[in-house]
């Protein structure tokens, strides 16, 4: 079974980070909040924020927050429209410049958090792991685990395995590394978020390539 990495810093060091960092962002970035929230009240109506439950360290079941990127339309029988009929040009917007994952600084401020490491996912995913993949909780989830290799294919499997190597490699260096390549996609921004309408995980999809899918 693939062991989270223990050092100074993993255990010391990276929260201490986060810290400051996130604490140091949300004062910073406050105006945009402010923005955000109020577009967000034009665009999407109440509530501006939104709430999940998402399994963190060990499992543990925490409240993130994001803003919201859809509507809450609903066909005829009261059921939700799909995904990619309730993303508005708005939310592709921040999909796109990541300003969706903003309120997570706060997730990462009181510790359920961390600026790098496996994203967080749904709750309904848990039993579908593999045991090998179950150690992608073994660190707190994060904004991001980005690639730091160029990869051909984008499958569940090739998300739950970067996430083994990073709990495995983790590392002040690996950090910066992938913290630099978060902001040059925030800077830039990503076309494959902005439209990001992944199928979901179903234990038997490990192999099914996101991008050519493009499915969520």
């Amino acid at each position: 079974m693939p062991k989270a990495r223990k050092t100074i810093y993993t255990i010391f060091v990276k929260r201490l980070l986060d810290i400051v960092l996130s604490s140091t962002a949300i004062i910073m970035l406050s105006p945009l909040f402010l923005i955000l929230s109020v577009l967000e009240l034009i665009c999407h109506g109440r509530p501006v924020i939104f709430a999940q439950e998402r399994p963190g360290l060990n499992g543990k079941i925490f409240k993130l927050y994001k803003f919201r990127s859809m509507t809450e339309e609903r066909d005829d029988k009261g059921v939700l429209l799909p995904g990619e009929q309730r993303v508005t040009k708005f939310g592709r917007m921040l999909r796109k410049l990541s300003l969706d994952e903003l309120p997570e600084l706060f997730c990462i401020l009181k510790g359920d958090m961390s600026i790098v490491g496996p994203r967080p996912l749904h709750i309904r995913y848990l039993p579908l792991y593999s045991k090998r993949h179950r150690a992608r909780h073994k660190v707190r989830p994060g904004l991001a685990c980005v690639p730091l290799k160029p990869m051909k294919t984008w499958t569940w499997n090739d998300q739950f395995e970067n996430d083994i190597w990073y709990i495995e490699n983790c590392s002040f260096l690996v950090d910066v590394k992938m913290m630099t390549a978060m902001a040059k996609e925030a800077i830039y921004g990503s076309d494959y978020r902005a439209g990001d309408t992944r199928r979901e995980f179903n234990g038997r999809n490990l192999y099914e390539d996101a991008k050519k899918e493009g499915n969520t």
